[in-house]
Formats: C-alpha cells, structure tokens, sequence
C-alpha cells in the first residue's frame, strides 16, 4: 500500500502495568472506499523490532462496482507484509506477479534496491460486491539487504503453523515465537502473529526479543488487571514476561524482534538507512526510472509535492 497522509497516532493514558512502555491509538483516515487506521510509525514511536508501518485496513464492505484502487507505486528499503481477516487484494507488481490474497494467507514483497506494485480489487468482485479487513505492514530491511533484488512470496494458509489449545488459536506468520516458525524467510530477528483467544484464555508473551507489542483487533484484552479494546497498539518494555487474557472472545496480532542496526528515514514509500538513498529514490520515480507493472501500466500515484509526515527519523 502506498503512504497516504494521517494524522500521527496518539498515545493512550497511563497505565498500572510497569511492562507497558506506550500504548498508541491510531489515528483513522477515511480513502474514500475503505478506512485505514495507522499505529506506526508515530511521535511515540518509529518501530517495534523491524516494523516501521501498521496499518489496519477496514472492516469495509465495497458498494457493487467500487473496490480498492492502490494504482503503481514504488517501494525501497523494506518488505510489504499484507495478511487478510476478510475480502481479497489482487497484487501486481513489476516482476510480473498476479496473485490474489486471501484470508490467512500471506504476501511477502522485498522490495530491496526497488519495486514497483498495485493493490486493487478485482472487477470479478466488484460486480458482486466484496469487503476488506486485514493489516498492512512495512518490515524494514537489515542494512545488508537494503540494496538487494526486489522479490515476491506468496504463502498459503497451511503454510504457517497454528497452535491450537486452552482456547487459544495462534498462527505464526513470520519469524519465531512459541516455539514455532513458518518458512517464511526475514532480514532480520522477528517475530509474527495472528492470535485468537476465546474468554478467560490466556497466553503468554516471553522476553525472548527486545521489542515487543500487541495490536488489539476485536474484542478486549487485560495486562496485569488493565483491560485494553480493539484498536491499540500496546508497547512493551524489554524484559518482563507478559500474560494477555482475554475478558471476552478477542483477537490481536503479536510482533516485533530486535532493534534494527541504526536508524531509518522514511519519505513516502521509501524507507532507508540513508537519506541519500531517498532522494535518489525520489528522482528515480519522478524520472520513471522504476519498472512498470504489467497488466497495470497506465495508471500510477506521482511523486507527492510535499512529504507525507512524519518526513524521516534520524
């Protein structure tokens, strides 16, 4: 997804549990056909471990003929994490992907030294009527892989691993938690999940990375007798073992993994670890020097006059 301008997130109120470091409440920003609430990056906060953008999309149901329209729009820098509760994108990108996603499915898009990609609903939809539900994130690349080949994944359902027990449903998306990993392969040490409790459930939350939070999706979550609703980004501080109970059925993700390897700058879509780099980016797409989509090549979002903010993150 392309960075639209929002209002930054802001921060919640203090809490009783010392393990909470932050808690952000995004901002909602309406496109026209669905809604996207952003959690990172923030004035709180850039990251949690290599995620540098979260975006909840919806829930949106699409009126009969409208649907989701991402045209082309470059990337560096970072990989595009896209995960579905509901609905279904159809990804193109500039390598010749054309793919659509689907609930509990996953696209991992590197786009390394550049990638060109549109996110749209397909005209199959359209004309019965669809909806969207799911969270869009940017995973930052390690220093080493910023300039590496662009390159798409698509991962199935049934290729993640779900730990099923106690009332707890728990699907690992990406790196390494609870004693399981998918085969999804990452720049950096992090981890990724999509868990679901029903009421009185409890699981648990180790200090194994240094960075750490939950995003509340639905229902209501309680830390330490505090009691959190859906649509909270809650930031742990390093160190203390965390215990998240459901109060009734609800479901949230789980990510972070350790602190990146210096900081990053992040203009639009492009995120680096030099400011040189964006704004050779930045010339790059204004001169169309990115490739093109295939199937997908007349329209394209232009280079904004002025920076989305926040502009970067020294």
């Amino acid at each position: 997804m392309s960075w639209n301008p929002a209002e930054d997130p802001k921060p919640g109120d203090k809490f009783a549990c010392d393990a909470i470091e932050t808690v952000i409440v995004p901002r909602t920003r309406d496109l026209g056909s669905f809604e996207v609430r952003r959690a990172l990056p923030s004035a709180q906060r850039q990251m949690v471990g290599p995620f540098i953008f979260f975006d909840q999309m919806g829930p949106s149901e699409f009126l009969l003929g409208s649907g989701m329209d991402v045209r082309p729009h470059p990337h560096i820098g970072l990989s595009t994490v896209t995960y579905l509760f509901d609905g279904e994108i159809m990804h193109r990108d500039s390598l010749g992907t054309e793919l659509p996603i689907r609930p509990g499915e996953l696209n991992w898009m590197t786009a390394g030294r550049g990638i060109v990609h549109s996110e749209r609903t397909s005209q199959e939809l359209r004309g019965i009527g669809s909806k969207l539900f799911g969270i869009q994130s940017w995973v930052a690349l390690s220093a080493k892989d910023e300039e590496a080949n662009p390159g798409f994944v698509h991962y199935d359902a049934g290729d993640m691993p779900v730990l099923d027990g106690d009332g707890k449903t728990v699907r690992i998306i990406a790196g390494s938690i609870l004693g399981a990993s998918p085969p999804v392969q990452t720049s950096s040490p992090m981890f990724y999940a999509d868990a679901i409790l029903t009421t009185g459930a409890s699981l648990p939350l180790d200090p194994d990375y240094d960075e750490r939070a939950i995003y509340t999706i639905s229902g209501e979550v309680e830390i330490a007798g505090d009691v959190f609703p859906a649509g909270q980004l809650l930031v742990f501080r390093p160190g203390d073992r965390i215990t998240i109970r459901a109060r009734n059925d609800a479901r949230f993700m789980m990510l972070g993994g350790e602190p990146m390897d210096g900081p990053r700058f992040i203009w639009w879509n492009f995120v680096s670890s030099r400011q040189d780099r964006i704004e050779q980016a930045k010339a790059d797409w204004k001169a169309a020097r990115f490739d093109t989509v295939p199937s997908d090549e007349v329209e394209f979002i232009p280079l904004p006059e002025q920076p989305p903010p926040p502009v970067s993150y020294p």
